[in-house]
């Protein structure tokens, strides 16, 4: 797309649904449906000077607790595990090239070239034949067949050029959520929990929202689709910030897939919006992880006492059926931690008003 094309470029989801209903005739069609469940592990990689950290800040600021800490040929990974979320691994590299480098570089991320959530890896019922026909769809893993690695098999893609983040798949053979596996060595590290009340109510990992480019929102959405079952369900369109918020889902019960884009692309930072002017800032990631919490009103106030600052105050109510806000982005991760509350009887997933409180809130960053 030429810089004419990208100045006329307007999103719409018509196309996009079209796009969206083949695409999931052409994975039924390939034999790919049932293969690919929910989202099973989140890898974060920092610089290994900060690993302790991002780790200990995940455990302060979540309900997450110290499972186990591993190191195999490339990495030394803290295992973090909440009953009921999918796992996150916080890891850092100790050798070997970083794929993922190209997509840290930008202005405000270049300072921590190795820190991003890089990869969501989901469960995988047939790991073999799922790595089998998506080859014969054209689709590139990091390895030529899955790795066997005793307690698991394992399959990876690089990173896309979409949104910078790898898609892992992972078929368990032993013990499911136990990661140490045939080619790593357990490490002694322990990790205490903070004995802070309030973390009991910060729940599961209910979405993460990807900043794509505006003119990439399609690409995005439909090549995510390719490789798991999710599928695109809404988009919120807040056009006085220039902004989309596309959801994709695998069930109303699982954890959501959220992209967030321009409605038109980028042109400079006083025109574009904050989620074009992130992008620029901060390159093509993952923004903010969003945990569900209960008693938010208490975790919020809780977690400003323990020094915790936020993007915004809480935003929503009873009334609207929801409430959330977003941390300041963390030093360590670029990451930002949103905590939400929907209430009772709301069918919904966000709402037009919330969504615009937080998308403008990101201007800060």
């Amino acid at each position: 797309m030429d810089q004419v094309e990208r100045k006329r470029f307007v999103n719409d989801d018509s196309r996009l649904r079209e796009r969206a209903a083949e695409m999931v005739e052409s994975r039924r069609a390939a034999g790919l449906d049932g293969l690919v469940g929910g989202l099973e592990t989140v890898i974060i990689c920092v610089e290994p000077h900060n690993l302790r950290a991002a780790a200990g800040e995940l455990l302060r600021t979540t309900g997450l607790s110290h499972r186990e800490t591993y190191e195999d040929a490339a990495r030394v990974a803290c295992v973090l595990g909440l009953e009921g979320s999918a796992d996150f691994l916080v890891t850092c590299r100790t050798r070997g090239e970083n794929p993922f480098l190209p997509y840290n570089l930008a202005p405000k991320s270049r300072r921590l070239p190795n820190s991003r959530l890089e990869t969501f890896v989901y469960k995988c019922r047939d790991i073999d034949a799922f790595a089998r026909i998506q080859k014969e769809r054209g689709v590139r893993f990091m390895t030529e067949e899955p790795l066997r690695l005793g307690s698991y098999d394992y399959i990876q893609t690089p990173p896309s050029p979409y949104t910078g983040n790898a898609l892992g798949f992972i078929q368990w053979r032993g013990e499911e959520g136990r990661y140490l596996h045939d080619r790593a060595r357990a490490l002694t590290w322990r990790f205490e929990k903070p004995d802070l009340p309030f973390l009991s109510d910060i729940r599961q990992l209910d979405h993460t929202a990807t900043r794509v480019k505006a003119e990439e929102r399609d690409e995005a959405i439909l090549e995510f689709m390719s490789l798991t079952g999710y599928d695109f369900d809404f988009a919120i369109y807040v056009e006085s910030l220039n902004s989309i918020t596309s959801v994709a889902r695998l069930s109303r019960d699982d954890y959501a897939q959220v992209f967030t884009s321009g409605i038109t692309a980028f042109t400079d930072l006083d025109h574009s919006g904050p989620t074009e002017k992130y992008i620029h800032n901060y390159g093509l990631r993952v923004h903010h992880m969003a945990f569900h919490t209960e008693n938010i009103d208490e975790v919020f106030a809780g977690l400003k006492a323990d020094g915790m600052k936020f993007l915004v105050e809480l935003v929503g109510s009873p009334e609207d059926g929801l409430k959330q806000t977003f941390s300041e982005t963390s030093p360590l991760t670029f990451l930002v931690n949103e905590y939400i509350h929907r209430y009772g009887d709301f069918d919904g997933f966000f709402t037009r008003s919330n969504v615009t409180e937080l998308t403008r809130a990101t201007d800060k960053q």
